[in-house]
């Protein structure tokens, strides 16, 4: 059987909005939901009562979440089947990280039950962001963006070491829902090249845009081919890829980046680029680790 998606509930209006994405999103795919909540309720409540008596507050609480989830999902399309849905006695983002294991991507809101309201990204989607071993999808964004009405993908293409898995990625979502994937890759010329390079002090930024455009080709070659029938806008643009990336997911409906594992207990290495994205993109953020 395919691998889930996996959504992380918590009832608030973010994992709401994630539940909402995920069954659109195995509809296209074709693929089985599961969905989670995680506390560490067991720790402040005591341990569970014996059979017969009431059971904690937050273990009721946690159980009305998922269910209240699943419901939630059959109404909005009920040919997606919830697989299973369960209640974990962990921290949200170990308890995700965990599942990412067993998942084809982990979907999660972009805030949280009980973070501070005037945060941006809540701290368990940063974190499962930047260590899942699978995609992960902060569902974010305006309503268009959310509603996957501009019929367009977003691909950022950074360090060709960190980009094959996004880029395979990206075609599978352009074919799954028939529309236009962009892919960009931004680029900058150096305000002072050196004098020791004198082909590039002719004209520095002209090289550099066609090294950008070089590497882009290289990169999408192969997935290009694979899927021959996705309509594609191969872009090279001068500039920040924060800023090009951020002011292009305002037409997107799914902006997707790279990920590249660090060595030791780091995890994965998201850069500013993905950082400024999970913060401020107006769409869903897709990020896509690398497999060594």
């Amino acid at each position: 059987m395919e691998l889930p998606l996996v959504v992380g509930v918590d009832g608030s209006d973010g994992s709401l909005a994630a539940v909402d994405w995920a069954v659109d999103e195995a509809a296209r795919l074709g693929l089985p939901l599961r969905l989670v909540y995680a506390s560490l309720w067991e720790r402040y409540e005591g341990a569970m009562p014996s059979a017969g008596l009431e059971r904690p507050s937050e273990q009721v609480m946690a159980d009305s979440i998922v269910g209240t989830a699943a419901e939630r999902a059959h109404r909005r399309n009920p040919e997606v089947k919830v697989v299973s849905t369960e209640v974990i006695s962990a921290e949200a983002a170990d308890a995700l990280l965990r599942e990412g294991h067993n998942a084809y991507a982990l979907v999660t809101g972009s805030r949280g039950r009980g973070e501070l309201a005037g945060l941006l990204l809540g701290s368990v989607s940063l974190a499962v962001a930047s260590r899942a071993h699978c995609p992960v999808i902060v569902v974010r964004g305006d309503r268009a963006g959310l509603a996957g009405t501009h019929e367009r993908i977003l691909l950022g293409v950074g360090d060709p070491a960190s980009a094959g898995e996004a880029v395979r990625f990206a075609f599978r979502e352009a074919e799954a829902r028939g529309c236009t994937l962009d892919a960009v890759r931004a680029w900058r010329c150096p305000a002072h090249e050196s004098a020791d390079h004198p082909r590039l002090a002719e004209d520095p930024a002209h090289d550099h845009e066609q090294r950008a455009s070089a590497l882009l080709d290289a990169v999408l070659h192969d997935a290009s081919a694979d899927h021959p029938g996705v309509r594609m806008r191969r872009t090279t643009v001068e500039g920040s890829a924060r800023k090009v990336l951020l002011d292009r997911s305002a037409a997107a409906d799914l902006v997707i980046v790279g990920a590249q594992r660090r060595s030791g207990h780091f995890g994965l290495q998201l850069g500013r680029v993905g950082h400024t994205l999970l913060h401020h993109a107006q769409c869903p953020v897709a990020v896509v680790p690398q497999r060594v």
